[in-house]
C-alpha cells in the first residue's frame, strides 16, 4: 500500500486572484471587468461575448433578474423618502407630483439597469462564478 495520496500528489494549478472591487467599478462604468477598457454591452443591456480588447469571454454570465431587484431596491428607497417629504412639506396637486416622480423614476431606473448589471457580471468575474470559472 503506498503512502501517497493522489490528491497530494496532483500538481496545484496556481488561480490568479480577482480584484473584486475592481472588477465591480468596472462592471458599473459599462466596462470589461477584466481589462476596464472594452465595452461590455452591444445594446442597452445585452452583453458582449467576448472583449473586443481583451478578447475575455464574458459569455457565461447569469445576471438574470438580480440587477432589475437592485434597481428597484434603490429607486425606491431613493425615492420614496423624497416623494413623502416633498408631498408633506409642499402639498402640491398630485397630478403634478405623479407626473414629476414618474419621470424621476423611469429615467433612475434606466440610468442604474445597465450600470448594475454590469456591476453583478463583474462580481460573477472577480469569483469565477457560473461560466467564469475557468482558471484565466
Amino acid at each position: 500500500m503506498s503512502n501517497t495520496d493522489p490528491v497530494q500528489s496532483a500538481p496545484e494549478q496556481t488561480v490568479k486572484e480577482r480584484d473584486t472591487k475592481n472588477a465591480m467599478w468596472r462592471g458599473f462604468c459599462r466596462r470589461c471587468p477584466n481589462c476596464g477598457e472594452g465595452h461590455m454591452f452591444t445594446g442597452f443591456l445585452k452583453v458582449v461575448d467576448r472583449c473586443p480588447v481583451c478578447h475575455e469571454n464574458l459569455s457565461g454570465h447569469r445576471a438574470d433578474d438580480g440587477p432589475a431587484y437592485l434597481t428597484i431596491l434603490i429607486v425606491g428607497h431613493l425615492l420614496a423618502p423624497i416623494l413623502i417629504y416633498s408631498f408633506v412639506e409642499f402639498r402640491p396637486d398630485p397630478l403634478l407630483l405623479a407626473t414629476i416622480f414618474t419621470v424621476g423614476t423611469v429615467a433612475l431606473s434606466l440610468f442604474l439597469l445597465p450600470r448594475l448589471k454590469g456591476l453583478v457580471v463583474g462580481i460573477q468575474w472577480a469569483n469565477r462564478m457560473h461560466g467564469f470559472g475557468n482558471a484565466n
